[in-house]
């Protein structure tokens, strides 16, 4: 379990839409004044689809990202090696913004955020420090978006296509739903619509790779849960149609918080910062994806060797 530190998150835009960009035509005169060039048509195929993306849902200040940005952290600070997938688009982009991810979770500054119609794309490979064989390095393609483009989709609306493109496209999507200790009430109708829209895509809620997270736990007074029992009853007085759905299709669950934040001058910062919930979320990851523990002590064999050279 990590140690309590003082520290802060971080901030992020990447853009996923591509720009239009009219054919390029060369002529031996100028008799063709007024020809309209065609624009090149966009197409619902993603670029760079080889990795794990993870999608995180969750309406305005409901703390996605200060789950990223501490999970990241954890990755990196604790886990392994976390790095910007190299060949990417946004290689340079997602260098600058780990580093603002990190240096600002380290001074406590929670992160900006999310701006509307925009993708945050993260493409990073991380290579966890467990040798086993078994424990695999892996490909991971973080997705955020406003809380405001998810209230798109009430009443049967849709998002915006910078976000269509990636739930339409055939791609391993792992989806953290969030919502805060404070507002869950307020947001269990918007989950189920967005339940709703993943079946009508035709992603099966009994096959799909999910998780329900409540997040700022530290508003209840305490770090943690006192048992599973109070976290289930939680989710079922706050959120009783998400908490069926949850049962019924067997989704995971779970509570989080960053640790101690306190309201100074108006705005909020990290005074003591906690990664035993981070932790949690980021070994309930790679195991939903590869199969193992990122703390898996390795075959008989592997621990033989490990024996020896430690």
């Amino acid at each position: 379990m990590a140690n309590n530190e003082n520290l802060k998150p971080l901030l992020f835009e990447t853009e996923t839409e591509e720009t239009l960009k009219p054919l390029s035509f060369e002529f031996q005169n100028d008799k063709h004044e007024g020809f309209v060039p065609i624009a090149k048509t966009i197409s619902n195929d993603l670029k760079n689809k080889e990795s794990n993306f993870v999608f995180f849902f969750g309406t305005a200040e409901s703390g996605k990202s200060v789950i990223l940005s501490s999970m990241l952290y954890y990755l990196r600070s604790y886990a392994g090696v976390l790095r910007p997938k190299l060949g990417t688009p946004n290689t340079k982009e997602a260098n600058v913004l780990l580093s603002d991810f990190f240096e600002n979770i380290r001074q406590g500054v929670l992160p900006n955020r999310t701006t509307r119609d925009q993708v945050t794309r993260l493409d990073l490979v991380f290579e966890p420090n467990n040798r086993s064989k078994r424990v695999v390095p892996i490909d991971l393609t973080f997705l955020e978006t406003s809380g405001e483009n998810h209230k798109d989709i009430r009443r049967g609306g849709s998002y915006h296509s910078s976000i269509e493109t990636f739930l339409n496209a055939n791609i391993p999507l792992t989806f953290v739903i969030v919502t805060s200790y404070e507002s869950a009430y307020k947001d269990d109708s918007l989950i189920n619509e967005f339940l709703d829209e993943l079946e009508r895509k035709g992603k099966n809620l009994k096959s799909v790779n999910a998780i329900l997270v409540i997040s700022k736990w530290d508003k209840s007074g305490r770090m943690d849960v006192e048992s599973a029992e109070a976290l289930d009853s939680f989710i079922s007085e706050h959120l009783p149609m998400t908490s069926q759905r949850i049962d019924t299709y067997g989704l995971s669950k779970t509570y989080y918080t960053v640790g101690s934040v306190q309201n100074t001058t108006g705005s909020e910062r990290i005074n003591l910062l906690n990664l035993s919930t981070a932790e949690v979320l980021s070994k309930w990851l790679y195991r939903s994806i590869v199969g193992y523990d990122l703390d898996y002590e390795g075959t008989f064999w592997e621990r033989l060797k490990f024996s020896f050279t430690n």
